[in-house]
């Protein structure tokens, strides 16, 4: 027979350690951001781009796994109590990034404009400083 859960004055939900405050989470999301959308300028001009395009030059594999990464921000948005419309904008713009950025060719080119994560990390930041 099951017992129902006892709450013994324990929180029940996302721990509410340091780490998961809402200013660590976004620094750690805009780490991941600058990582993959604007790590290295071009000399010269004012041209970044980050991991994501150079992940494109594998076929697919690279789309994955920047996916995957990119999804990370799309993760702690949830966990710090992002709306589901918000979160339905930022998995449409990592979408869109792997589509598009999975096109030979093009898809490097693609994802070097595209900044799906810096985009989304701006909306999740907008969020915050409207709920906070």
């Amino acid at each position: 027979m099951d017992r129902p859960i006892e709450n013994r004055g324990e929180q029940l939900g996302p721990p509410s350690s340091p780490d998961h405050a809402p200013d660590h989470a976004l620094e750690r999301v805009r780490t991941v951001s600058t990582l993959l959308d604007d790590a290295v300028r071009v000399p010269g001009t004012n041209l970044r781009f980050g991991l994501d395009p150079l992940l494109s030059l594998l076929p697919w594999v690279g789309d994955v796994a920047s996916a995957a990464v990119s999804l990370y921000i799309v993760a702690e948005a949830v966990r710090m109590g992002a709306p589901a419309s918000l979160l339905l904008r930022m998995v449409l713009l990592v979408a869109v990034d792997v589509v598009l950025g999975s096109i030979p060719l093009i898809g490097p080119l693609f994802d070097a404009v595209w900044k799906a994560n810096s985009w989304n990390v701006s909306m999740l930041e907008s969020h915050v400083e409207r709920t906070h």
